[in-house]
């Protein structure tokens, strides 16, 4: 395959970035963060110990906090703040870790409970003091609802005693070391008032100052794990005393003077996940981290694969790895796949902004199932974009090493993947409504290359496997409620897989509707129609079983695959064009800009060991 030259502003690169980047809103949402990347202090540096690493993170969120403009009205626009994490996610995984607490966790908690109404948060958006959030225990993660941690209510102050009452109630994995300066937390604690437990609330703490640790709070830094190193600890409470209005209070929950409170929720549980709505705001933000790191791993891997040559069939012929379809193949099944991920999160994004209350538990669900699809889909992206890129992928320097440890992180913060897929599973098993039995037409006379058609039968296949749940459900082991559901898990999660993948195309194919110059509506369907055909290789059988393919058509998905693999073989560059990726950020990654780690300096130093070894050699023979 000739791979033809590349042009760095071709215009349907350009056109699909609008279509990726928000459209006319593309500078508001993503500017600033793509600028503030761009800068030489974002650059990759070489033989830092983890302690200077996690410094540094502290650095670069005071010089993004200079660069985001109003911190207040970035926590509070989750366009933006979705932004920040798909620009930072792909040159510094701690900043990212850092910036989503501070901005979205402690920040938005503190401006969703009655907007801040009455504090003073200078300290908190001049970086005088960072932001921190203090939710998982040590022996309570997903279960946050049996946390330990309690705010015992003080009637002669008016204030509260907050308290580690045994070791698994220490607070796990906090940024909460002296590094990077003073902090303060939003702590979730129960709230006891004369004894009685009144349901978890968030409660505004001080950490530590100019001079260390404040008295009652218990700091130690837990072992390095993987990823871009942040500063991880166990924290604990031995009676901190809080003053009154420590207490973030809403409709939800408030306080009286007389230690009654008032609540708009029926129950301690609802007001909990009231409590800790910013969570749901998280996952969009872990997933678009996760985003970014993908699309920042297709244009290092594709890019090398056009600059990197290897022999061709003919003697003396060289040709670059890109023209093998074992290895372009793969790099354009993520493509595809990248694509749908970035079209799932914008819409969920949207859907997220202007949702209305009756609305929520289901746009939050949406949010958990598209957090768990994207991030797994980015930690395969990931790999993927490393192994093409062979031994060069595993230096650091060359932007991909790090990156799927850094999503593996994603992956498990705001709830890990599998228990919030799984919470969304037991809803959707009879609280969702899909496509219906026959609905999706007769296939005789279908095409595979309909995108209407390949759409109708991902739809099928979630239906196949509502249906399997309801009837394993059904048929569980009576009075064996953790029995029942064991049958029933399997199938539920497939359904809900499929679920999220028909979302994305549905997403895509919105998209692809938008495009208006007819070279990009190529690509945009041909992309999408790669994606679908993808997604269904799994579900032939089931597809055939039901009637809803023909033997026909199993037959020939793998010819259509291929087809249209050749088809957007050429125009890998292209795709990858559109995720603009700064040209500061490419040209610091050797293999990224036509290098490899060592090669100009090895070559340097090469040319110069024999221009010496030359220069003995004539030296000798009586020239000098």
């Amino acid at each position: 395959m000739a791979v033809p030259a590349h042009t760095r502003t071709h215009p349907v690169a350009d056109e699909l970035a609008q279509l990726l980047f928000e459209g006319a809103d593309r500078e508001r949402v993503h500017g600033v963060w793509r600028r503030l990347v761009s800068g030489k202090e974002f650059a990759y540096r070489p033989g830092l110990l983890p302690e200077e690493r996690t410094a540094l993170s502290y650095e670069r969120l005071r010089l993004l906090n200079d660069a985001a403009g109003d911190p207040v009205e970035l926590a509070a626009d989750p366009y933006r703040l979705a932004g920040l994490h798909e620009w930072t996610g792909p040159v510094d995984g701690g900043l990212t870790t850092l910036a989503s607490i501070h901005y979205n966790l402690f920040l938005g908690s503190v401006l969703d409970h009655d907007g801040g109404r009455g504090r003073d948060l200078s300290a908190f958006t001049s970086l005088r003091s960072t932001g921190t959030f203090l939710c998982t225990e040590l022996e309570h993660g997903n279960d946050v609802a049996s946390m330990e941690t309690v705010a015992v209510f003080d009637r002669a102050t008016g204030g509260f005693h907050l308290t580690t009452p045994t070791p698994g109630a220490r607070k796990f994995m906090p940024n909460t070391s002296l590094t990077g300066g003073p902090k303060t937390a939003v702590v979730a604690a129960r709230l006891v008032v004369d004894g009685e437990d009144q349901g978890t609330f968030l409660f505004l703490t001080p950490l530590s100052d100019e001079n260390g640790h404040l008295p009652g709070v218990r700091v130690r830094p837990l072992p390095q794990r993987t990823g871009t190193p942040v500063d991880h600890c166990l924290t604990s409470f031995d009676r901190v005393w809080l003053p009154r209005e420590a207490l973030l209070e809403a409709e939800h929950g408030r306080l009286g003077a007389d230690g009654s409170l008032a609540s708009t929720l029926g129950n301690r549980r609802k007001r909990l996940l009231r409590s800790i709505n910013r969570v749901t705001m998280g996952k969009l933000c872990m997933s678009a981290g996760t985003l970014g790191m993908s699309r920042a791993a297709l244009t290092i891997a594709v890019r090398y694969a056009h600059s990197r040559f290897l022999a061709g069939p003919k003697a003396g012929e060289r040709i670059p790895l890109a023209a093998h379809r074992s290895h372009h193949g793969r790099l354009l099944h993520a493509l595809a796949t990248a694509y749908a991920m970035t079209f799932l999160h914008r819409s969920l994004v949207s859907r997220f902004a202007v949702h209305a209350e009756e609305d929520r538990a289901e746009v939050e669900r949406e949010v958990a199932v598209a957090k768990g699809w994207i991030t797994w889909q980015a930690r395969a992206i990931t790999t993927e974009c490393r192994e093409r890129c062979g031994a060069q992928g595993l230096f650091p320097a060359n932007g991909l090493a790090d990156l799927p440890l850094n999503i593996e992180g994603g992956i498990t913060a705001e709830g890990d993947n599998l228990v919030i897929w799984v919470k969304a599973a037991s809803e959707m098993v009879f609280g969702h409504q899909g496509v219906r039995a026959g609905q999706s037409g007769d296939p005789e006379g279908r095409e595979l290359t309909e995108l209407p058609f390949l759409r109708g039968l991902l739809a099928e296949a979630e239906r196949i496997w509502q249906d399997r749940a309801r009837t394993a459900l059904r048929e569980g082991p009576s009075g064996d409620p953790v029995g029942r559901w064991n049958a029933t898990s399997d199938a539920a999660l497939e359904m809900v897989s499929a679920h999220a993948r028909l979302q994305a195309a549905d997403a895509f194919l919105a998209a692809a509707a938008r495009a208006q110059d007819p070279r990009a509506a190529f690509l945009m369907r041909s992309l999408c129609r790669l994606f679908l055909l993808k997604q269904l290789g799994e579900h032939t059988g089931d597809l055939l079983a039901e009637g809803r393919l023909t033997p026909d058509h199993v037959r020939a998905l793998p010819k259509a695959v291929d087809t249209v693999v050749g088809e957007l073989a050429p125009h890998l560059m292209t795709l990858v064009d559109a995720f603009d990726l700064p040209a500061a950020v490419l040209s610091g990654i050797p293999i990224a800009s036509g290098g490899s780690v060592g090669g100009d300096e090895a070559d340097a130093e090469w040319e110069g060991e024999e221009a010496a070894a030359v220069g003995v050699e004539v030296a000798v023979a009586g020239v000098y």
